[in-house]
């Protein structure tokens, strides 16, 4: 991570090499980024902060859900499920 601890292109997180800033809305940021254990392109969503420290917000949206889930990335550079 950058110094002032935001996401920054280049860094590891938990096995995703992150790319650049594909979007950002409400709640969070989305990066184009490559998974290094399967070597595919990924789609990763960041939780704003005030969402993932947010235990009631957890409870709703990630009940029993791996918090970090992988997509690739169509040649439009749209997340496709999958």
């Amino acid at each position: 991570m950058s110094r002032q601890g935001r996401i920054a292109t280049g860094d590891t997180i938990l096995g995703y090499e992150i790319g650049e800033l594909a979007g950002r809305g409400g709640m969070g940021e989305v990066y184009r980024a490559r998974d290094t254990r399967l070597e595919r392109s990924v789609a990763l969503k960041v939780l704003a902060p005030r969402l993932s420290d947010d235990d009631s917000f957890r409870a709703r949206m990630l009940p029993g859900r791996p918090t970090a889930r992988s997509w690739r990335l169509r040649r439009t550079g749209r997340p496709a499920a999958g």
